[in-house]
């Protein structure tokens, strides 16, 4: 079995794997870890976005690409500090943008490309955005904020696959430009090169600040910790979020390819892993609710990162794709903080996050800030370089998120006996049932193991007697009749969770909302509702409340 055989390969420990990346030196600033990356590596594949019609990106290409756009961009005008916002799909213009951004000294404003008018407007203010990079299938969006609303000038907005001449298009901008570096001094590694907005579950969201050496530092990681060269790497969310960002720098430590689809597909996924011999990629848990195939196990996969896989899926998913999957944690504001060592095969299933990653630092501290020990629950806190400045422009959310140097989580972890760190849940995603403290995770983590259910998410409703009830939204998997699995779920949440965890209310929906990161959005999901009970099967009185809004 190829599981079998990656795990049979000699590698330094962890501890010292850990010592080594820390202690060697970070590359300048991003562009400098781009021109190592060429050298001596000219030709081989940077870039393949491979549903698009061009084809593979050298490393040569990439930087010539890159230092022309540099050079275009300071002819009009964004120099060191500017904040141009970048509205983009999956497309090869978003990462020579970025790199090319990150030459000047500049900060890029990344901005989901299905934004509304006000989704929009709000970014270019708070952000402060000077420029702005879109494409023509979401300039619709611009052209709804209402003229007195704008605040740039249309000189200062360029178009990807522009028609006709109302804008600039992005193509021009590197037209007659040569393919040399900026004459200009590279940027500090504590630059500001993102203004990254957060997934915004509650109210309008914040931007962080995050510096060359977050990005060079998040690379790193997810590069070396394995011991192990990963050099054909997928990725399938959407740029604009975090993961492509730090997969690309990644594989630029490698020299390898990063190969980018133009969006997330379950059907699909398995086929590009074999289509492109992939050896790194995020795994959704959605892949694995996919018709079993007998070619599952034909892969080039070294390793896998999940997140949030419930424990019962976690050993299904290595047996049945013959793969090495391993959780890890992380967040906007902190990068990638802990993660499952490929080699530590008894975590699997156990539901751990695992160990701090490199140039990290973590602990569990109660209310007041006391150091919890082994087995005692706590919210985790992070420290360590290249955590984010802070969010622009809110010192006040800034202060906020800071301990005496150590970051804020606000999720709530415990620690066993060997340093294993796991997750219980998020401090204000708690359900208090008749004083019971109720982790909304742990219970959608047990929902998620039963084979029927493709998504959900667990909030509470109020109630007069126990003052919070347990309520669950439930997506059924393609094909399914909701009273069909009503009652062997409820069963199987009977048998595996506490009788006061167990959730009194289920409703089924066909999809459920979700943020620019792809999070379900608990926020939007019960937006407008007076009555969370509305469209709900009552386990308790064994009848729907109301049939109106599940469409029973």
């Amino acid at each position: 079995m190829r599981r079998q055989q990656v795990l049979s390969q000699h590698v330094p420990s962890y501890a010292e794997r850990k010592r080594k990346i820390e202690g060697e030196p970070l590359s300048p600033n991003v562009g400098a870890l781009l021109d190592a990356a060429v050298s001596g590596h000219e030709d081989r594949p940077a870039l393949h976005f491979f549903e698009e019609p061009e084809g593979p990106v050298t490393y040569r290409e990439l930087r010539d690409r890159v230092n022309q756009l540099a050079n275009g961009l300071l002819e009009r005008g964004v120099t060191r500090g500017t904040h141009v916002g970048v509205m983009l799909p999956n497309v090869v213009q978003f990462p020579i943008t970025w790199l090319a951004l990150a030459r000047i000294g500049a900060a890029m404003v990344p901005i989901n490309p299905a934004y509304t008018h006000r989704e929009l407007s709000y970014v270019l203010e708070d952000g402060d955005v000077a420029f702005l990079i879109i494409h023509r299938d979401s300039l619709a969006a611009w052209f709804d904020i209402p003229a007195s609303s704008r605040r740039l000038a249309r000189e200062r907005i360029y178009v990807v696959d522009a028609e006709g001449d109302e804008f600039e298009s992005w193509d021009s901008l590197s037209v007659g430009q040569s393919v040399d570096a900026p004459d200009i001094d590279g940027p500090s590694i504590d630059a500001v090169l993102n203004l990254q907005y957060t997934s915004g579950t509650t109210g309008f969201p914040k931007a962080c600040l995050l510096t060359h050496r977050y990005w060079l530092t998040t690379s790193k990681q997810n590069a070396f910790r394995d011991g192990r060269a990963y050099e054909r790497i997928l990725a399938s969310t959407p740029f604009f979020y975090m993961d492509p960002q730090w997969q690309m720098l990644m594989a630029f430590h490698r020299h390898g390819c990063l190969y980018v689809a133009r969006r997330q597909s379950a059907s699909r996924f398995m086929q590009w892993v074999r289509q492109f011999r992939i050896d790194f990629a995020l795994f959704p848990e959605v892949v694995l609710k996919q018709p079993p195939s007998p070619l599952d196990g034909e892969h080039e996969l070294v390793r896998v990162n999940v997140y949030g896989l419930s424990k019962d899926n976690h050993a299904l998913l290595e047996e049945r794709f013959d793969v090495c999957a391993r959780e890890a944690y992380g967040m906007t504001e902190v990068g990638t903080a802990l993660f499952v060592p490929l080699e530590a095969t008894d975590r699997i299933g156990s539901g751990s996050c695992g160990v701090p990653v490199p140039f990290r630092e973590v602990r569990i501290v109660d209310e007041k800030g006391v150091v919890l020990g082994p087995d005692q629950v706590g919210e985790l806190q992070v420290r360590g370089p290249g955590l984010m400045l802070g969010y622009y422009n809110k010192p006040e959310a800034t202060a906020n998120a800071f301990r005496d140097g150590w970051f804020r989580t606000g999720d709530l972890f415990r620690r066993d006996d060997a340093g294993y760190y796991y997750i219980v849940g998020r401090i204000k995603d708690m359900i208090r049932r008749a004083g019971e403290n109720i982790a909304a995770h742990e219970v959608e983590s047990v929902l998620l193991a039963f084979p029927e259910v493709a998504e959900t998410a667990v909030v509470p409703v109020k109630d007069d007697i126990r003052g919070e009830e347990v309520k669950a939204y439930v997506v059924p998997q393609a094909g399914i009749d909701p009273h069909s699995m009503l009652h062997p779920l409820i069963e199987h949440c009977t048998r595996n969770l506490a009788p006061f965890k167990v959730p009194r209310y289920l409703e089924f929906r066909t999809s459920l909302p979700k943020t620019a990161s792809g999070k379900i959005s608990k926020t939007d999901l019960i937006a407008g509702a007076e009555d969370l009970r509305e469209g709900s099967y009552d386990r308790v009185k064994g009848d729907w409340i109301s049939h109106t809004a599940s469409g029973q």
